[in-house]
């Protein structure tokens, strides 16, 4: 007995050394089968549930190993997302020139007028949308235009503006699999204040978890390199990206994207599912600008919640 329960001790140290190591490196580890690890990457952390779980098996098995390891591995993960708990950070009234909300509105939702109300509630700069329809898009411009009257759509994905809109433009993200009539990229310059902003509106495919193929983000991963290529051309020096990218900063399919523009690691700000948010998949970035805090707004009827974010120029 006391050997069996000194190999459990011993494989729950290695179990939590490699949760700890994931948490450090995961962005080194090679592409494997099934695309595992762009999963590991988006829901990267939640892995600190580990650290209880290796806590009650050293109570419950006596064991020292997996006690040292549970602490190490809670020390590793304080490190790594230091910045979202860092209470200071979200209390300082930071300064900024421009409130910005990202909304995928889901082409479902029976409630255009009340979602719309909900984000106007931080008094945003600018508005993006995705998942429009044709029957909510007169609701939405209702609601939106008092206060945003600068407006434009490509496809599903539209842009509201405080201040006038010009050069707007569909922007190709569409793989290459996917049929004609497929549009979820849109490029806009925002003549605020404080000079022109590109602002590019985007919808990236949505992933899956096939049993056949593991986490399916192939098309994601395309529309992404699509993405990052349009931003890597702009001659703009200042570049907003609003947007559902269907996958998390961590995740490698973003790289693409995330190589040309930065957002906010200051806070979780989870935002889907909107039940029981587990992962921001709806992003605001930005290059010649610094994007200072995220939030996320009320549930709206939308399996996303709407992200709010402060920038400064």
């Amino acid at each position: 007995m006391e050997t069996i329960r000194r190999t459990r001790g011993l494989v729950t140290g290695a179990v939590l050394a490699v949760v700890g190591g994931l948490l450090l490196f995961a962005s080194a580890v090679p592409r494997l089968p099934g695309n595992v690890m762009s999963l590991v990457e988006t829901f990267l952390p939640w892995l600190g549930l580990a650290v209880p779980v290796g806590l009650i098996v050293a109570v419950v098995r006596r064991s020292a190993v997996a006690a040292v390891a549970s602490l190490l591995v809670a020390a590793v993960w304080v490190g790594v997302f230091r910045a979202p708990l860092a209470l200071s950070a979200s209390a300082s009234p930071e300064t900024y020139d421009m409130t910005v909300v990202q909304h995928n509105v889901s082409d479902e939702n029976t409630s255009p007028s009340r979602v719309g109300r909900i984000l106007l509630t931080p008094d945003p700069d600018v508005i993006a949308l995705q998942e429009l329809t044709t029957s909510s898009l007169p609701a939405f411009r209702i609601v939106l235009g008092p206060t945003h009257p600068h407006h434009a759509t490509v496809g599903t994905v539209g842009l509201w503006s405080k201040y006038p809109l010009t050069d707007v433009a569909r922007v190709d993200i569409k793989p290459r699999e996917v049929g004609d009539g497929w549009d979820r990229g849109l490029r806009a310059v925002v003549h605020g204040p404080h000079g022109e902003v590109a602002t590019y509106v985007a919808h990236l495919p949505s992933v899956r978890v096939r049993p056949a193929e593991g986490y399916a983000t192939g098309w994601r991963d395309e529309s992404a390199g699509r993405l990052g290529r349009a931003l890597a051309a702009e001659r703009t020096p200042t570049v907003l990206v609003l947007g559902d990218l269907n996958g998390t900063a961590d995740d490698r399919g973003l790289a693409p994207v995330m190589r040309q523009v930065r957002g906010s690691r200051g806070e979780f700000a989870f935002s889907w599912p909107a039940g029981v948010p587990l992962a921001r998949i709806d992003h605001v970035l930005a290059r010649g600008a610094e994007v200072t805090a995220t939030w996320t707004l009320p549930d709206t009827g939308s399996d996303h919640l709407p992200v709010a974010a402060r920038v400064r120029f």
